[in-house]
């Protein structure tokens, strides 16, 4: 850094961030690439401002730690029992054949089966920050693929600390492997992470209400900060990776009542500090060694992409995603990791592998995250392209020959039109479009229909010439009109009940002229509203007074903008209007009150 202060590299790392990130995003290329292209213009390779970004990478890992910290938070022991199979079955045949088919792609290339195995198992490793961020970003942590990938990088942490310890006893010469025995350095590690668990069980709890207690912004703060820290540091002194401590720590917590508050404490330090772990991996790329050996590395980055995601694909199928939750699988996980810089340094260090071999993974390491951002985006914005093509389901044979109503979809609103009627012994027939909700509410014992409710052979299939009541509750705006539309053409007879998202759907519907239009939330909002009012003070009975004319008045406007609806300005001024004259009409109440 040598003329460059503390102050100043802080400032200037700040504003590449704010720069960059914003701009790559606005771009579509997503935060973690605009930390890494930062990272780059920073580094020895670009305006040179940090020379030795080995500190700046070693100190920003504890970002990574905090991420764990945070995702443990969202894991309880629970929630982390049922993803056993996935942690250990798919994460560990991920690793196994990964490493397999990399030590086989090295022995190839004329290196010992010793080193051939380190690299091979170091390569198979993904990079759990970028990942799991890209992941994040995109909202995808809770997909099924998301949840998988999840799983498969828990279980690499797990795998990095025995193939660290391992590397030693694999050492070329005798005394590179002189050091701890194996059986001490796993009863050591067993131990800290048994006493973490104890630990954590008998005090974590206690410790974090005695410091709520101080009503002490602060402390809090620098509470979470220690627990994270702390477990990190012990995890560490045992000979595992920090991260594999907070993580457990976080687990130990999610059950907790601070559960969201230490979410909300760490998550800003955790951001700043991935960041800059982005920005330190830019920073450590060599990028004369590209220069000089471009189809080399080319070829590296390539094989190493290649081969893990189609390894990663194959284990997706596997765990039973389709094609497409496993190519977005593939996608975010074909990287190389962090760990993969920390275990090919180690295999230098102890003579497996030279040092011109270690610069080579380690660009290829680091060029294959920079790339992954692209190839993520690249295979979302493929399926968004290329949408599922299902072959058409026939509609399901109706049984049901003289129902008194028929409800066309069956979500949230008309599964309680359902229940109500199931509840009055009123025989109903349940039309729904989307054939995952018919087998999903079949699971739960209810007869449900496959098919469009605005095929008119459907409709004659459901008996409607029988019915008294058609209810349109499809969620679904231009479906529910084309499906009024079709009722009142074909069937006259029925009273036709419509579900409204806004005010311009119900315009729509009551330009067919259905026998009662119903904002979806209309209800819920009004039932909020009076208990608010009480919560204020009113007494209930004036609450749902308020609460009734309100609705009255607002039913009153709704019929009066129905004539104006296509004129905007007109629109606007009834809106106006309306609040000035629902304002007048309280204030009367309260003047009649008063008078009283």
């Amino acid at each position: 850094m040598h003329s460059h202060g503390p102050l100043e590299i802080i400032l200037v790392f700040l504003l590449a961030a704010v720069v960059a990130v914003p701009l790559f995003r606005r771009l579509g290329l997503g935060a973690v690439l605009g930390y890494l292209a930062a990272g780059v213009a920073l580094g020895p390779q670009g305006l040179a401002l940090v020379r030795d970004p080995a500190n700046i990478l070693g100190a920003s890992e504890f970002g990574v730690v905090m991420l764990l910290f945070i995702i443990g938070l969202e894991l309880s022991p629970a929630r982390l029992w049922v993803m056993r199979r996935k942690v250990f079955g798919l994460g560990g045949l991920q690793v196994l054949l990964t490493g397999a088919a990399f030590a086989g792609a090295m022995l190839a290339y004329g290196i010992g089966g010793k080193a051939a195995a380190v690299v091979g198992l170091g390569l198979a490793l993904s990079s759990t920050a970028v990942g799991l961020q890209l992941l994040a970003e995109r909202k995808e942590l809770s997909t099924d693929f998301g949840r998988l990938g999840f799983a498969i990088l828990l279980f690499q942490d797990l795998a990095a600390i025995p193939l660290l310890v391992a590397i030693p006893l694999l050492a070329a010469s005798p005394d590179a492997s002189a050091g701890v025995p194996m059986w001490e350095a796993a009863l050591r590690a067993v131990g800290a992470i048994a006493g973490v668990v104890v630990v954590g069980r008998l005090l974590l709890r206690q410790v974090f209400r005695m410091v709520a207690a101080t009503q002490m912004p602060e402390v809090f703060t620098a509470t979470s900060l220690l627990v994270v820290a702390g477990t990190a540091w012990l995890m560490q002194q045992a000979g595992l990776g920090m991260g594999l401590g907070a993580f457990i720590a976080g687990v130990l917590l999610a059950d907790s009542e601070f559960r969201h508050e230490l979410e909300a404490q760490i998550e800003p330090f955790k951001g700043l500090l991935l960041g800059l772990f982005f920005m330190a991996v830019g920073m450590s790329l060599d990028l004369h060694l590209v220069a000089r050996q471009p189809l080399t590395i080319a070829a590296g980055v390539a094989a190493l992409l290649a081969i893990k995601a189609t390894l990663l694909f194959g284990l997706g199928r596997i765990g039973k995603l389709r094609a497409r939750s496993g190519l977005m699988l593939a996608a975010a996980l074909s990287l190389g990791g962090e760990f993969a810089f920390v275990v090919f340094g180690q295999a230098q260090k102890v003579g497996l592998i030279d040092a011109a071999l270690r610069d080579e993974l380690v660009v290829v390491v680091g060029l294959s995250m920079a790339v992954t951002p692209l190839l993520v985006l690249a295979a979302a914005n493929w399926i968004v392209a290329h949408p599922a093509k299902t072959p058409p389901r026939p509609f399901d044979t109706i049984d049901i020959e003289r129902p008194r109503v028929i409800i066309a979809g069956f979500g949230r609103v008309g599964q309680i039109v359902g229940r109500v009627l199931l509840a009055q012994k009123i025989p109903f027939t349940a039309l729904e479009n989307s054939a995952e909700q018919v087998d999903f509410m079949r699971r739960f014992g209810n007869q449900i229909f496959f098919g469009d409710p605005t095929r008119a052979e459907l409709l004659r299939a459901a008996h409607a010439e029988h019915a008294e009541v058609f209810v349109v509750a499809n969620d679904d705006p231009e479906m529910s009109i084309r499906t009024a539309r079709v009722v009142k053409r074909l069937f006259p007879h029925l009273k036709v009940y419509a579900r409204a998202r806004n005010r311009r759907h119900a315009f729509r519907l009551m330009d067919l002229h259905v026998d009662a239009v119903v904002r979806e939330t209309l209800f819920s909002s009004l039932e909020m509203t009076r208990q608010v009012l009480e919560g204020l003070g009113f007494s209930p009975a004036l609450a749902a007074d308020r609460v009734e004319r309100f609705r009255a008045h607002d039913q009153k406007v709704l019929d009066e903008q129905y004539f104006v609806a296509d004129d905007e300005g007109a629109l606007l001024q009834s809106a106006k209007d309306a609040r000035q004259e629902l304002q007048q009409l309280f204030e009367a109440d309260e003047q009649a009150g008063g008078a009283a």
